[in-house]
């Protein structure tokens, strides 16, 4: 069985994040979602809603498994088995930070593997931090991100906490 990982902050969680992980769970035997969280990140919602919000939007991928993490990504692929790490590319800025965080991960972990996904072309604006400042700024971010976390959003930036 080909098991994959793909990690990330997900803060929010977009449309183009989504789009790789139905891409992955395609082509591997079973992907884990791999929500990051980094004590020494500032993030808008808590590794918490980020887990729920991507559990209920993936809810429908069987072979998709959302979990949390707070240690070394590479820590996780080893833990599960996972010999392949996924990591999401828009544009050649991208591609230069994601190489060189490849090559780290290939330093700790020999055996684990980066495979770069580039970005279906509709997705190829959508930016967590952008989304995160049309929203605070009152635009429309319902093309962006799934509804769920569309009205997650505008409530969070409206001061409501849930």
């Amino acid at each position: 069985m080909l098991v994959a990982m793909l990690p990330g902050s997900f803060d929010p969680p977009t449309n183009g994040h989504l789009n790789l992980i139905h891409r992955a769970s395609a082509i591997f035997d079973k992907v884990y979602l791999v929500i990051a969280v980094n004590r020494s990140k500032e993030y808008l919602l808590t590794g918490d809603e980020r887990l729920e919000l991507m559990k209920n939007l993936l809810k429908d991928c069987k072979n998709v498994e959302v979990r949390i993490w707070d240690r070394l990504i590479v820590d996780f692929a080893r833990e599960t088995g996972a010999r392949v790490i996924i990591r999401g590319v828009r544009a050649l800025a991208d591609f230069g930070y994601e190489f060189e965080l490849a090559m780290t991960y290939k330093s700790l972990s020999p055996e684990i593997d980066t495979i770069f996904m580039p970005t279906d072309p509709k997705y190829f604006v959508l930016r967590s931090s952008a989304i995160k400042e049309i929203a605070m700024l009152g635009g429309d971010i319902t093309t962006m991100v799934p509804k769920p976390v569309a009205e997650l959003l505008i409530r969070r930036m409206n001061g409501k906490k849930e």
